[in-house]
């Protein structure tokens, strides 16, 4: 039965924006988050503050825009030509009918894989007990001698031996050569690190390097590393990178400071502080020894006077000797007494440094870093379940919904009233209806033919 158009029926039509509109939630919905890498291409940042650019291959491109809150948390800056990975929605630019993606993630193509291997091994490694504080071990308070690992040739240090030598000379800082980055540096670091340790020459030792990359960073990730700093004899700092870079040495490590010039003002006490402190304590003993002196001479004195007012002759010699006796005594005490209140104050001194609350913030911070990184893991975890969850709801509403019949091919008849039509019966010759499609809707006026 053949149904011409009707040019008086109504039609439905469509402006550019609803079309743009319609165009973007069929992309939505058909690819709501992809992963994809390329190479980095026509690269702005107006002052808004947004990222766009361009991701292409030796094939094709594709024009991204990345918001202001995800630019935000980039680690890296990008520029043309970096070749990335991205996670993002496919849309459509509604005001000049584009084809884009809408970046929520990017990373250098390449890190994403070490990121996972590190934290696949710091799980392992934590779970192991490495990463426990109870088995982290006090700095001494006045390290006489330091070993140093870390590259001869490198920045770190000498902003390390800059800050030893100015904070405390006392201490006898060594440098243990090693290479800091590429495939030769793990095995040289563990090969030292067993070495300084074994030698028992060290008080405690650096482990050092300055900032970089993940992998420029990624010797500092390996588990043989790991496993000797665990092994060491001796109490270990870590400082590898910036403040924001974290290694599993970190990790294992007896203390971790945020930079090598930070490690060594943990390292060692600010001479001096040290100084200005034992001074005021060797003249607060000096005043309390002269003070009891003058009251036991004023005493002396008041006997004395005692005994000359009585003048048995006999008596007074006999108690001049013992009091010139008891002033050689009273002399010896005087100095026994002085010195061990000298060797007390030096051990409380010696244990309130131990106590000091520069020694105990790194530790508290390096707690509240990690807590803070397992609430994002959380948070993010909870985020990408639920988004699943919904996503997994609109599929089975639209997989009930009557629309998704009609894309099926199946249509719904309208009679001239506007009621759905159940049963051929009662429709008559010339009739006029409407058929509702999946697309659109058709007029249709019923045949005899």
């Amino acid at each position: 039965m053949s149904v011409p158009f009707d040019d008086a029926a109504p039609r439905h039509v469509l402006t550019p924006s609803s079309l743009n509109r319609l165009v973007r939630d069929l992309l939505g919905d058909a690819l709501p988050q992809v992963w994809i890498e390329g190479e980095l291409s026509n690269v702005a940042r107006p002052a808004s503050g947004h990222l766009y650019f361009t991701l292409k291959d030796s094939g094709a491109q594709v024009r991204c825009a990345m918001f202001k809150m995800k630019a935000a948390t980039l680690r890296f800056r990008p520029a043309d030509g970096m070749q990335v990975l991205l996670r993002a929605r496919v849309g459509l630019y509604e005001p000049r009918g584009e084809f884009q993606l809408v970046a929520e993630y990017m990373e250098p193509a390449g890190e994403g894989a070490l990121q996972r291997e590190f934290e696949q091994l710091k799980a392992r490694l934590d779970a192991e007990g490495l990463f426990d504080a109870a088995r982290k071990r006090a700095l001494p308070a006045y390290a006489r001698r330091i070993g140093v690992i870390t590259s001869a040739t490198g920045a770190a240090v000498r902003d390390v031996l800059s800050v030893l030598a100015r904070r405390w000379p006392l201490a006898d800082a060594e440098v243990l050569p090693v290479p800091v980055q590429g495939r030769e540096a793990p095995p040289a670091i563990v090969a030292m690190l067993r070495k300084a340790s074994a030698s028992g020459r060290y008080d405690v030792l650096l482990l050092t390097r300055g900032g970089g990359s993940l992998e420029d960073l990624w010797a500092f990730n390996d588990e043989a590393v790991a496993r000797a700093i665990h092994a060491s004899a001796v109490p270990v700092v870590s400082a590898v990178g910036h403040e924001i870079d974290f290694s599993i040495a970190d990790f294992v490590a007896d203390l971790r400071a945020p930079t090598p010039s930070a490690a060594a003002e943990l390292l060692v006490p600010d001479a001096v502080a040290v100084g200005h402190h034992l001074r005021q304590l060797r003249q607060r003993a000096a005043t309390l020894q002269q003070r009891r002196l003058q009251a036991l001479a004023q005493r002396v004195d008041h006997l004395f006077a005692r005994l000359q007012a009585q003048r048995p002759q006999a008596r007074l010699a006999r108690d001049r000797e013992r009091l010139q006796h008891l002033r050689l005594r009273l002399a010896v005490v005087a100095r026994e007494r002085q010195q061990q209140r000298r060797m007390h104050l030096d051990r409380l001194h010696a244990r309130l440094l131990a106590q000091h609350p520069r020694l105990r913030l790194p530790l508290l911070t390096q707690r509240l870093d990690e807590q803070q990184l397992r609430l994002r893991r959380v948070i993010a975890h909870i985020l990408e379940r639920r988004q699943t969850a919904l996503r997994h709801a609109g599929r089975a509403l639209h997989a009930i919904s009557p629309l998704a019949t009609l894309e099926r091919g199946y249509a719904i008849l309208f009679d001239a009233d506007g009621q759905v039509l159940r049963s051929a019966q009662g429709v008559v010759v010339d009739a006029r209806l409407r058929a509702r499609l999946a697309d659109g809707e058709l007029p249709l006026r019923v045949s005899d033919d």
